[in-house]
Formats: C-alpha cells, sequence, structure tokens
C-alpha cells in the first residue's frame, strides 16, 4: 500500500527521543525552555504507548486507540505525526477529562506542536482531526485545549477550525510549592 500523506499514529516507545526533543522547541517556542523537566525516563513512565508492531491504531472495531491502559501514573497519550520520509514532525500530546454536566468523557490536548519548519502543511489540522475521530469514537462531548494569549497565528488556526475561544473561564492552577501546601492545609 502507498502512503500518500503524512502518518500519524499514536506513540511507541521507540518515538521517545523525539517526542522529547519536540517538547523542547516546543517550549523554547515559548520561551520556556528552562522550565522543561521532561526526561525520556519519565515520558516513558507516563505516556501509555500503542505496541512496537505494526497493530492497527485505532481499532477498526471501536475507532478507539490501541496502546497501554492509562492509569493516574500513566495518564497521557501521544500522537505522533510522521512525513512520508519519515521524520517527526509534530506531536499532540493528550488526556482524558469529564463533564459533569453533560455526563460524557471528552479529550484535554495538553501540547499540539508542529515543527517551525513543517508548518502550513495541514500537519497541525491532520493531528487535531485524529483527536477528534477519537471523541467522537468514545461517544465524547469536548475536544479543548488552551493557548497562550500571545500566541495569535494558533489562536487564528484554531479559530479557523471552529474552535471558540472561553473568555468567560479563567485558568487556575496550584504546583510546586503551593501544591505541597494545599495538600497540607489541613494537616
Amino acid at each position: 500500500m502507498t502512503t500518500t500523506g503524512p502518518v500519524v499514529r499514536h506513540a511507541r516507545r521507540e518515538d521517545v527521543p523525539a517526542i522529547l526533543e519536540l517538547i523542547r522547541e516546543l517550549a523554547d517556542y515559548e520561551h520556556e525552555l528552562h522550565s522543561v523537566e521532561a526526561t525520556e525516563a519519565k515520558l516513558l513512565e507516563t505516556i501509555a504507548f500503542a505496541p512496537s508492531d505494526e497493530t492497527a491504531s485505532p481499532s477498526p472495531a471501536t475507532g478507539l486507540p490501541v496502546t497501554e491502559q492509562t492509569s493516574p501514573a500513566k495518564p497521557a497519550r501521544c500522537l505522533v505525526l510522521k512525513t512520508l520520509t519519515g521524520v517527526p514532525a509534530g506531536i499532540a500530546l493528550y488526556f482524558y477529562n469529564y463533564s459533569t454536566w453533560r455526563a460524557r468523557p471528552g479529550i484535554y490536548l495538553e501540547d499540539l506542536y508542529v515543527k517551525q519548519s513543517e508548518r502550513k502543511n495541514g500537519y497541525g489540522k491532520r493531528l487535531l482531526v485524529e483527536l477528534a475521530k477519537e471523541v467522537v469514537a468514545m461517544q465524547g462531548g469536548r475536544l479543548e485545549w488552551s493557548v497562550l494569549k500571545w500566541n495569535e497565528p494558533s489562536i487564528k488556526f484554531y479559530e479557523s477550525i471552529g474552535a471558540k475561544m472561553m473568555s468567560e473561564w479563567v485558568g487556575m492552577r496550584v504546583d510546586g510549592d503551593g501544591l505541597t501546601k494545599l495538600a497540607t492545609l489541613l494537616d
């Protein structure tokens, strides 16, 4: 069978060096390279990988990915997009979420990144389409993500594919020492 476009598939363990490289490129693009704590070992521990053989992913029967099981310790999955020459050009790291009002699962896209040299080829759209297919296959309610306010090219791209900015919501986060403090607040 001849491939006529880029290949998008769930990450395999052997993709980890390329995934880490793309994560570091994304962090550099966002002026946060100094914040990257990810290592190959940490990625191997926390991403649910597809088998290394040519097993179909997603499953033809369900449309859902064929990977290791997700769990609290291994919550993430990753799509890898490779060019026709087999070069990793993009990733979509994601995990499952839940809508209480809809009582339906969904996907939260933690990071979408396409190498700068590979942009304008439809690769970002291709990764998002694959995620949308998974949400539909699992009868989910939504695909959502965050984007930096200054990243106008990405915002325009997302709006062009039908995404809506959720201006009524404000992102909140507790991490680092604040997380430790919160965990012991009532001790």
